[in-house]
């Protein structure tokens, strides 16, 4: 047995992990724009990186150092860093070669405007404010943001029944650019459990594919994607189903905060399928209803639009029958094989939830035992507001 015990301080929660976040004067006023992670030991890493074919600049030279250790993660917002070539990758190992020199095998990660070189000298000055020694999780998660409206962070200690225990903390951003095959978004885990990295990176794709890839904002893949979950191993301690538990709340949790924190966003939805033929089909529909412009207006109107929900099920492709296909919205359920529930007392229920923050859209298909969960949001004017006027 085990016992996840949350704590406040997100990246610095593992033992010997230290981050903080400054201004390097990236973004007007003063805001905090650059961050970093350092570890006292070096640490094994585990990563995911965007699906999309023009991956920025940080992920090629991560992915070019193959097999490697590091101590010490560089992040900046405001640039991506992505669509400039060579010269991308090689601004980077400039920068990173006038680190502190207890940075050993540093590596970056960056999110921002797309297509534009990273200002160099004001991150290698912003880089010298850096003090080694802070412990400012809050500094380090402001800084990474974009065009998020909150600061994403989870954190626990995991007790076991020995009496040992190790701790596993997180940060990400997100809130735009966010479709199922990674979100537009950073994470970065850090963790002193004692773990393989094989098994690190087992765990951190089996769990990827559960939570940070069933979520959508808008659609969009990014360049920038990126997932980091190191381990410095200091605490000797690890407990695989303790650890693949922790590091699922903490990923779920993010997950869904990127989900709400999406841009111009005022419901957060998840969408629950089961009955599929299995669990690839049930994530096929999930998916479909999380990215569809239909359903999302009807979640911005609030308007129980139940048959927006029937024709997405019925093209995404998957095995489903209209006599088979039972709809709710929460506990309301307005269609339930074959039968029509959606009456006057039953709409006006249905809208009721649609009112709230917060909830469920649940579709079983009848066919089989397949299952899958996946996370999206409503799409109004302000989204189109924030996007029309991203660069400036």
């Amino acid at each position: 047995m085990y016992k996840l015990v949350e704590l406040q301080s997100g990246v610095c929660s593992a033992e010997g992990f230290f981050a903080d976040g400054i201004s390097a004067g990236l973004k007007p006023n003063g805001a905090k724009d650059m961050a970093f992670i350092y570890s006292e030991t070096l640490c094994d890493i585990a990563s995911t990186f965007t699906t999309n074919k023009m991956a920025a600049a940080p992920i090629k030279h991560f992915k070019a150092k193959g097999e490697f250790q590091t101590n010490f993660v560089l992040i900046n917002s405001k640039n991506a860093n992505a669509m400039t070539g060579k010269a991308g990758v090689e601004d980077i190992e400039e920068i990173l070669a006038t680190l502190p020199s207890e940075a050993q095998n540093p590596v970056m990660s960056s999110t921002g405007v797309i297509g534009v070189r990273v200002p160099k000298q004001k991150l290698i000055d912003g880089a010298k404010k850096f003090d080694l020694t802070q412990k400012n999780p809050q500094n380090a998660a402001e800084a990474i943001m974009t065009t998020d409206s909150f600061s994403k962070q989870k954190a626990f200690k995991v007790e076991l029944e020995n009496g040992k225990s190790f701790s596993i903390g997180a940060m990400a951003k997100g809130a735009g650019m966010i479709n199922p095959a990674m979100a537009t978004m950073l994470c970065f885990i850090t963790t002193d459990a004692d773990v393989e990295k094989e098994v690190m990176q087992e765990i951190l794709d089996e769990i990827v594919k559960l939570t940070f890839n069933a979520a959508s904002v808008d659609g969009d893949t990014s360049t920038n994607d990126t997932v980091m979950l190191l381990s410095n191993k200091k605490s000797g301690v690890f407990h695989k189903d303790a650890f693949k538990m922790a590091l699922y709340e903490i990923m779920r949790f993010l997950a869904r905060e990127m989900v709400r924190d999406g841009e111009g966003a005022t419901k957060l939805v998840t969408y629950q399928i089961t009955g599929a033929k299995d669990d690839n089909e049930a994530e096929i529909v999930a998916k479909k209803l999380s990215d569809s412009l239909l359903v999302k207006t009807a979640l911005y109107g609030e308007d129980p639009n139940w048959g927006r929900i029937a024709s997405t099920v019925g093209a995404s492709g998957v095995e489903a029958k209209e006599e088979l296909l039972t709809i709710s919205f929460d506990d309301v359920c307005v269609y339930e094989k074959g039968n029509l529930y959606f009456d006057e007392v039953m709409e006006k229920k249905a809208a009721e939830v649609m009112k709230k923050s917060e909830f469920s859209i649940r579709c079983d298909l009848g066919i089989g035992n397949g299952s899958f969960e996946a996370f999206g949001c409503d799409l109004g004017y302000e989204y189109v507001k924030i996007n029309a006027d991203y660069r400036t």
